[in-house]
């Protein structure tokens, strides 16, 4: 994060800085007499360069912490062209207002320098057609002579300053459109700036999506191979097929059941890889496949209960992931019980989330425990498939009772 801040900060100094610099260069260049001459006007135009550099920073600054505020990188297309327009609005309205009023305040502006240098121009013009001392300001429209009404509008005209009746000098703007070109120039500024912003984030965006992406099909192919060994260690197959043979003459039916459940769960455990989803009715029948073969093993030791929700059955979920809780909750719970005990399998809509829970007798060591391939890999698969919107929490209820709760967006 440090790192990320340092990177931005020399990126806002160096580039607003380098615009000042620029601005300065071609002042220099094509209109040094008009800018750099005489020396107070130098000093006044260096200042408004200060001041606009360190008004660009301070604003595009808060424009910043506005946007990661709201995460606009989560918004749609449409919503972040209509963003960026408010935005650069609203900044190019500060930046432009701020200029101006802390000019006026701190006296360093352009616009007072030449208004006072006109004026001076002014009063030295109407010394030159010998208006002063005389009244020519009074109802010159009707008793002047042309040739002062010919200096009074040569004199508004070059300066912008004219006499009211009451012999008052009053400043009228001669090039009105200027505003308006410094403003639009300033929107122009902002936008490029926040037309950067925006692009370097999509990139960043996409290039840890890319990221995320390798991840988790390392993490896919991680739970796969540790599916896969976790369902043909010689101890699963072994009970498996000596609970199948005891069934052979006992149950054929049952036996030819079992048969198939097996087989069910090592081709779904082979084919983990070839989808990032399946319909939780998908995955609710692999779980009621391994639950049957493991009940076969523990006989009245494993009882299982299931409270599924109808409307939650086409819910999309990461393929072997409600698998790999019933399997840790049968080997870390129900087989450290010498009575066994019960495995819960709840799934449900609550307050328009996706919730699937995996319920079970036993103990949770909590932070004492190291972090199994289970939990860890349940918890990356969430975050990598639903970008931080689902949530996963195991710990203690109700004192003998274990609880591992998914929350996922829900698919409606």
């Amino acid at each position: 994060m440090r790192k990320l801040n340092v990177r931005y900060w020399a990126c806002q100094l160096l580039g607003w800085g380098g615009w000042g610099v620029i601005n300065l260069f071609l002042l220099y260049l094509f209109a040094r007499e008009m800018y750099f001459t005489p020396p107070e006007k130098r000093r006044i135009v260096l200042g408004v360069l200060l001041i606009e550099f360190f008004w660009a920073v301070a604003i595009t600054h808060l424009l910043r912490t506005f946007l990661k505020k709201i995460n606009w990188i989560k918004f749609s297309i449409n919503k972040v062209i209509g963003l960026f327009i408010v935005c650069v609005i609203v900044s190019g309205i500060l930046v432009y207002s701020a200029d101006r009023i802390t000019g006026q305040v701190s006296g360093i502006s352009l616009i007072n320098y030449e208004k006072n240098e006109n004026l001076k121009a002014a009063i030295a013009k109407e010394k030159e057609f010998n208006l002063v001392g005389t009244d020519y300001f009074k109802n010159i429209q009707k008793n002047a002579s042309d040739s002062i009404r010919s200096a009074v509008i040569d004199i508004k005209k070059s300066t912008g300053w004219y006499r009211n009746s009451n012999g008052d000098w009053k400043y009228e703007e001669q090039h009105e459109a200027s505003f308006w070109w410094d403003f639009i120039f300033t929107l122009l500024l902002i936008s490029l700036w926040l037309l950067v912003y925006m692009m370097w984030h999509y990139l960043m965006r996409n290039r840890k999506d890319e990221v995320d992406k390798i991840s988790l099909a390392k993490t896919v192919k991680e739970l796969e191979l540790n599916t896969i060994k976790s369902h043909i260690n010689p101890h699963f197959i072994f009970n498996s097929l000596n609970s199948i043979r005891a069934l052979v003459d006992e149950n054929p039916q049952r036996a030819r059941t079992a048969i198939t459940e097996l087989s069910n769960i090592l081709r779904s455990s082979m084919q983990v890889e070839k989808m990032e989803t399946v319909p939780l009715e998908k995955e609710l029948d692999i779980v009621k496949d391994y639950l049957a073969l493991e009940q076969m093993r523990f006989e009245e030791r494993l009882k299982v209960e299931m409270e599924i929700d109808e409307d939650t059955l086409s819910q999309p979920v990461p393929p072997m992931m409600l698998q790999t809780l019933v399997e840790n909750a049968i080997k870390h719970g129900i087989s450290k019980k010498i009575k066994g005990g019960t495995i819960k399998i709840i799934s449900r809509f609550t307050d328009h989330q996706f919730e699937l829970i995996v319920q079970n007798t036993g103990s949770f060591e909590g932070d004492t425990a190291p972090e199994g391939f289970g939990i860890r890999s349940t918890k990356d698969r969430l975050r990598f498939l639903f970008q931080g919107k689902a949530d996963f929490q195991i710990g203690k209820i109700n004192g003998s009772e274990v609880e591992a709760k998914i929350v996922m967006p829900a698919f409606i």
